[in-house]
């Protein structure tokens, strides 16, 4: 009954069926367009970076996302994927597209960029996969979540702490003892936690540099090759994760001053396993050029813009300076308007 409700749910508001990418959370200066404009999975990331005001290699010919103002951009990003359903049936959000070709993808280039860019700012760059019991921390991150919950062990240990979300939830079918139910949990008490940290270090949402927020979530999956996913155990997380995904979406969009982009990626299964290397995203390369491991010119510099009008509007006021100076002196009248021919005339020379 729960999945055919959720299924004429669907059917009558328009949602798309399928994988999909939901936009939870956006300023209004984030314009995203409604319709059923499908985006492939390999363009996620250039879309995450256009969102947060950078550059892309490739342009994203893709309706969905308008260009917006240029000196107004979000001061976080965050992203998750939720693996094993297809879609969740969230309360609000701003807009849902289709998702084609569902391949494995990361946010390490968009990494790249924000710590690149911002490295003296120091922002906050988390990638998180509790599952896979992987974490990535750059910049102020390493202080911040660095009591955060990574292995199944820690975070097992953590549900029964004081301020655990078993006592929020209502797990109803979900067990507090079996290993597929415990992953579940421990990722929903992993959202919990990093809303909890944040509000305890406010400034963090309030410096010049965006954050970026990339979480894997895959303990339907997990519950749905345990039980089914016409089980109860898998329909209640369902419904669990999508009232926690709208209450994190909020909160951290309230935590950033309303200036954060929230996405909620779904996919039941990618279509190529995800590879990824052991290592840290600022490894360099090896590329042609030892001098520019990032394969870039310079390093930016926040006072760039600064310099650079100067040099440009003292250019342009010297070259209108010699253009005016060069009119006045080839339309001069030498016998008025030069001292040095007046002096010639022998009156004003008596005078």
């Amino acid at each position: 009954r729960f999945i055919l409700a959720v299924l004429l749910t669907r059917l009558l508001t328009g949602e798309q069926l399928g994988d999909g990418l939901t936009i939870l959370q956006a300023p209004e200066y984030v314009s995203f367009q409604k319709g059923d404009w499908p985006i492939s999975g390999e363009k996620i990331p250039d879309m995450v970076a256009l969102t947060m005001g950078f550059s892309v290699q490739e342009d994203l010919s893709w309706p969905g996302l308008r260009a917006g103002p240029l000196f107004q951009r979000p001061r976080a990003n965050v992203l998750v994927v939720v693996r094993g359903v297809d879609s969740l049936a969230l309360p609000q959000s701003v807009a849902s597209y289709p998702l084609e070709n569902p391949v494995p993808f990361t946010l390490d280039s968009v990494a790249e960029m924000v710590h690149t860019l911002f490295a003296e700012d120091t922002p906050v760059v988390l990638q998180l996969a509790p599952s896979e019991e992987r974490l990535y921390m750059l910049g102020k991150a390493n202080a911040v979540f660095e009591d955060l919950p990574v292995t199944l062990q820690q975070i097992c240990a953590r549900l029964s702490q004081d301020g655990s979300v078993l006592a929020s939830l209502p797990l109803n079918s979900l067990s507090r003892n079996a290993e597929a139910d415990l992953l579940f949990l421990s990722e929903v008490q992993v959202l919990h936690d990093i809303t909890a940290l944040l509000q305890r270090h406010r400034h963090l949402a309030k410096d010049h540099s965006p954050d970026l927020y990339s979480l894997e979530l895959s303990g339907l999956e997990e519950l749905g090759r345990r039980y089914g996913q016409d089980s109860s155990q898998y329909q209640d997380a369902t419904a669990i994760l999508a009232n926690v995904l709208q209450k994190f979406g909020e909160d951290l969009f309230g935590l950033y001053g309303d200036s954060a982009v929230v996405e909620v990626v779904t996919v039941k299964n990618f279509e190529a396993p995800l590879t990824r290397k052991s290592r840290s995203i600022l490894e360099s390369k090896q590329i042609s050029n030892p001098g520019s491991p990032y394969n870039l010119a310079y390093k930016y510099n926040f006072e760039y813009a600064v310099i650079f009008n100067i040099v440009l509007w003292l250019m342009i006021i010297l070259a209108l300076a010699v253009v005016v100076i060069s009119y006045n002196l080839w339309n001069m009248d030498p016998g008025y308007d030069s001292i040095i021919y007046r002096m010639t005339n022998q009156k004003i020379r008596l005078d």
